[in-house]
């Protein structure tokens, strides 16, 4: 069914699909919430019943291929469906509406099979010994968190994970055309949900094998994601955010502002 096919919003079927649709986003929506506070716990090694250190042992080679494995399908995962081309082709199939959100619960699920078959590596490449400076140093990757939620917040939270498409949806409005804006934390750099799961994932009093892998590896990505990113966002916004991108640094804010 083509977009000038869609029945009309008062037809009592419509309304079905569109509450469905809502149903759906809110489930989505839950689960991203739940799998968030769960990294939190994965990464910090706190509160939750496995971690990036616990679980079943294995050997080594056997870890790193199944790390890496874990880490290489959420990459493809959130890279690939993230695409215009991917969400042109993709929503031939399921409702506009519901685009994000499926990608957003994708992504969840995704998540939370690495969390599930991570193979912890123990040996320990540093630990801090103090106290005091141990929990400074966790303490700075709960900061990390922080700045991801609230950068998150800055621009449109529930847009971004979904929500707001299939709450517009359910009362028949259309999404507003996206607008560019910088603020707060987006003034001084230009990617501050990265920077918080990068400071999130290196700030670490204990850092074990495993843990510096996903860290690395999850870095590398995050350099990957920024580029493909970087791109979609020229091509939407063109001058005005090659302008910023010429104006403001990528993760770490040494560029002075004009």
């Amino acid at each position: 069914m083509t977009e000038t096919q869609t029945l009309s919003p008062a037809m009592p079927g419509n309304r079905v699909l569109r509450f469905t649709a809502f149903l759906f986003g809110c489930v989505a929506y839950l689960t991203f919430l739940f799998t968030i506070l769960y990294a939190i716990g994965f990464v910090s090694g706190l509160a939750v019943p496995k971690t990036i250190d616990t679980g079943a042992k294995s050997g080594i080679f056997e870890a790193i291929v199944v790390n890496l494995g874990l880490m290489s399908l959420f990459a493809i995962q959130h890279s690939v469906m993230a695409r215009k081309s991917f969400k042109h082709w993709w929503t031939q199939f399921i409702p506009r509406s519901i685009e994000r959100s499926t990608y957003v619960l994708c992504a969840s699920l995704t998540l939370l099979l690495l969390f599930w078959q991570w193979r912890p590596m123990s040996a320990v490449i540093w630990n801090v010994q103090g106290p005091e400076m141990a929990m400074v140093i966790a303490t700075l990757s709960f900061v990390g968190w922080v700045i991801v939620f609230t950068s998150t917040f800055l621009i449109n939270h529930f847009e971004l994970f979904g929500l707001h498409q299939v709450a517009n949806n359910l009362v028949g409005r259309e999404m507003p055309a996206p607008v560019f804006r910088t603020p707060l934390f987006y003034r001084f750099v230009r990617h501050p949900i990265y920077l918080g799961f990068i400071i999130a994932f290196w700030a670490a009093p204990t850092m074990s094998a495993g843990h510096l892998l996903f860290a690395a590896v999850t870095t590398a990505y995050i350099f990957i994601g920024i580029m493909l990113e970087e791109r979609d966002l020229v091509g939407m916004f063109g001058d005005e955010y090659r302008r910023y991108r010429e104006r403001v640094s990528m993760l770490f804010p040494w560029h002075k502002l004009t």
